[in-house]
């Protein structure tokens, strides 16, 4: 291994990368689904583990794995048009249109809102973005100096924040578990696997992967397996951490329906177990814990967006890039949660499967030779599988469709209904390409 890479480097770099997975919508999601898994939140839990720790490090370890500078240059794989598209749109999801918006409006609705009336809240929020997302611009307008904003300051003040809530459930539960709610009573495991992709950290952790893969290069490493060895190590400092707080969160719902009640939201759940802990001072900790943890996701997608786009228009310079995306996820997020949260899903749904299949065929382009056939036959027919789950979520249903798919597709009904399409498509364009390499050989 390097000698410019230290044990404390790895940490540093382990812990930027939970600091950057870890936003507020990984706050929300566990402690929601601890409370309607109740009995069964081990379970549910282990599927969410897969989903919300396992596929978004088993990303960050393909991108290393690959080879390549960028995920433009990774999707190209499939075709150039495939990379040019798919690179965009997963850029414009996780940064201006969806996820950067979503960091301020969480922010707000969570660590501020409870604090002004109904009639100040539109007013709050925009002054309260107007702010947010300036911190944010400057922390990530000198993106060589993004490990040490991340791994040296803001990852401890937010551990820190966060640790004193879960250490407290552990030790002190709020009440005993409670019967599963509906929806968990069976298929408990693959309920947890699909919360797992609200977290949408799969679709950023190419994008992660960059700046891991850069800044441990930075450090003289040069060798691909060196490089894979340092990644590896680091990010099992980032499993450990997610699985930890994540199980702890869950443990915390679960145990929390005895006296508190099940709750609307996984907001709600931690502004009551605050409030029960911390009493008067649980509000304001836990919109501390928000704030930090959302400020952190929103300076690693300003930093990766404004790269990848002053790639695309490199006469735009990248600190006029970061200040223009700063500003239009300012604009958005004053649209409200509820509403950014309603249009973002059925995009995403769409997107995360066609996500997941690309990590697994990039561990596998050795295997198959990098032949574009077989990502095409994998992709498309995963395509055309979420596609109809996007529809779904956006409440579109064509009865028909969804009817043949419950019926004859494995999985359709807990959400995997594109994952033996896509092994189909996969060996399909193999079989092809073998094909037809014999028919050239019979003509010579």
């Amino acid at each position: 291994m390097s000698k410019n890479v230290s044990l404390s480097f790895i940490i540093i770099i382990g812990s930027m990368l939970f600091a950057l997975f870890f936003g507020a919508g990984n706050l929300i999601f566990p402690s929601m689904l601890g409370q309607m898994a109740g009995k069964n939140v081990w379970i549910a839990n282990a599927g969410f583990l897969v989903t919300g720790v396992g596929l978004p490090l088993l990303a960050v370890a393909a991108f290393a794995f690959s080879g390549k500078s960028n995920l433009q240059s990774l999707a190209s794989r499939v075709h150039p048009v495939f990379g040019n598209v798919f690179t965009t749109i997963l850029y414009l999801a996780i940064g201006p249109f969806f996820a950067m918006p979503r960091t301020g409006s969480v922010s707000f609705e969570i660590g501020v809102k409870p604090f002004f009336s109904n009639n100040a809240n539109p007013v709050a929020l925009f002054v309260f973005t107007i702010l947010f997302f300036a911190v944010a611009c400057l922390l990530s307008l000198n993106p060589t100096k993004i490990i040490d904003v991340i791994g040296k300051v803001l990852t401890p003040i937010k551990l820190t924040f966060i640790g004193l809530l879960v250490i407290v459930a552990l030790i002190h539960p709020i009440g005993k578990f409670q019967e599963p709610v509906e929806g968990y009573t069976s298929h408990v495991f693959f309920k947890g696997f699909q919360e797992g992709y609200l977290t949408l950290d799969a679709l950023a952790a190419f994008i992660f992967g960059i700046i891991i893969v850069d800044a441990i290069k930075e450090r003289g490493v040069t060798t691909k397996k060196e490089l894979m060895i340092i990644c590896v190590k680091a990010i099992t400092v980032a499993v450990i951490l997610l699985a930890f707080i994540y199980t702890s969160l869950s443990y915390m719902g679960a145990s929390s329906v005895e006296k508190l009640g099940v709750l609307e939201n996984g907001a709600e759940v931690l502004a009551k177990a605050s409030s029960y802990y911390f009493g008067s001072y649980g509000s304001i900790l836990l919109g501390l814990m928000i704030t930090v943890a959302c400020l952190t996701t929103s300076v690693g997608l300003i930093t990766a967006c404004s790269t990848f786009f002053h790639g695309l228009f490199p006469n735009i310079s990248y600190k006029r890039i970061a200040v223009m995306l700063s500003v239009f996820s300012t604009l958005v997020a004053n649209i409200g949660l509820t509403q950014l949260i309603k249009v973002s899903i059925p995009v995403l749904m769409t997107i995360y499967p066609i996500t997941i299949a690309l990590i697994f065929l990039t561990f596998l382009h050795p295997v198959f030779k990098g032949k574009s056939e077989v990502y095409q036959g994998s992709l498309i027919l995963t395509f055309i599988i979420s596609l109809f789950d996007g529809l779904n979520a956006a409440e579109i249903k064509i009865k028909v469709i969804n009817d043949f798919f419950t019926q004859f597709l494995p999985l359709y009904d807990v959400g995997l209904g594109w994952l033996i399409p896509s092994v189909l498509g996969g060996v399909g364009g193999y079989i092809f390409v073998m094909l037809r390499k014999k028919k050239v050989a019979e003509r010579v």
